[in-house]
C-alpha cells in the first residue's frame, strides 16, 4: 500500500499538496505523520525519516518498499500510477500549461512563502497588510497569482484552474491557506475559486486535520521544508 509520510499539517505546505491530491482523488494511502520536533540531526522528526529518504524532509511518498521525495516528482508518480484519475488534463496543450504553472509553483513564489508561512489555524490580517506595503516580492508574487488563476479559470470555464480538480489546484491549495490566513486582497473570481476549493472534501479533511493538532509550534522558520 502507498504511504505518504508528513509533517504537521498546520505548517507543512508541501505534505498538503500531495495529501490532498490523493484524498481528494481517491487514491488509497496509509498516513504517516512525523510531527516537527527539531530539524536538527538526531531529532525525533530526522530519525522517522532516517531510513525513508536520504534527504531526511518530507513529504515522502512509499511504495512497496520505493521511495520518492520530491511533490512534483510524487504528483509525476501518482499520475502514471494511477491514469484513470486523469490527475494531468488529457489535452496536450492543456497537459503542458498545468506542467508549467506547477514547475512556476514548485520554484517560484519566494516572496510570499517567506514572509507569510503556512499557518492554517491562524488569522493575521495585519502581518498581511505589513508584508504588502513593506516588500515588493509579496506584492509581485500576489499579482502573478491573481493574473495566474483569472486567466485559467477563465479559459477553461471553472470550477478548477484546469476545469476539473487537477494537480495544479492541489499545488495550489497551500497558497490558498496563506491568503486566507494573512487575508490578502483578490478579484471576486479568485475569491471565488478560494471558496470553492477550501469547500473540496479533501482540502477540508486536511484543514480539520490542521485545526486538530493543538500542538501548534514555534520554530522560527517551521516552513522551510523539501519542495
Amino acid at each position: 500500500m502507498l504511504k505518504l509520510f508528513i509533517g504537521n499539517k498546520n505548517y507543512s505546505s508541501w505534505s498538503m499538496r500531495p495529501w490532498v491530491l490523493m484524498r481528494q482523488t481517491g487514491i488509497a494511502f496509509q498516513e504517516v505523520m512525523l510531527r516537527f520536533d527539531s530539524f536538527e540531526t538526531g531529532s525525533t522528526f530526522k530519525a522517522g525519516l532516517k531510513d525513508i529518504t536520504p534527504v531526511g524532509k518530507v513529504p515522502v511518498l512509499t511504495d512497496e518498499g520505493f521511495a520518492v521525495w520530491d511533490t512534483l516528482a510524487i504528483a509525476e508518480y501518482l499520475a502514471e500510477q494511477f491514469p484513470e484519475k486523469n490527475l494531468w488534463p488529457a489535452d496536450p496543450q492543456a497537459r503542458a500549461r498545468a506542467r508549467s504553472v506547477c514547475a512556476e509553483m514548485h520554484s517560484g513564489f519566494a516572496g510570499l512563502r517567506s514572509a507569510c508561512p503556512m499557518n492554517i489555524e491562524a488569522h493575521l490580517p495585519e502581518v498581511g497588510a505589513l508584508a504588502l506595503r513593506d516588500q515588493p516580492a509579496v506584492r509581485a508574487d500576489l499579482q502573478r497569482i491573481i493574473a495566474l488563476w483569472s486567466g485559467l479559470l477563465a479559459q477553461h470555464q471553472g470550477p478548477m484552474l484546469m476545469g476539473a480538480f487537477s494537480i495544479v489546484d492541489a499545488y495550489f491549495t497551500p497558497v490558498v491557506m496563506r491568503l486566507v490566513t494573512y487575508a490578502l486582497p483578490v478579484p471576486d473570481d479568485v475569491k471565488a475559486y478560494m471558496d470553492r476549493l477550501c469547500a473540496l472534501p479533501g482540502v477540508r479533511a486536511w484543514t480539520d486535520g490542521a485545526l486538530a493538532e493543538k500542538d501548534f509550534i514555534d520554530f522560527e522558520e517551521p516552513f522551510r521544508l523539501h519542495p
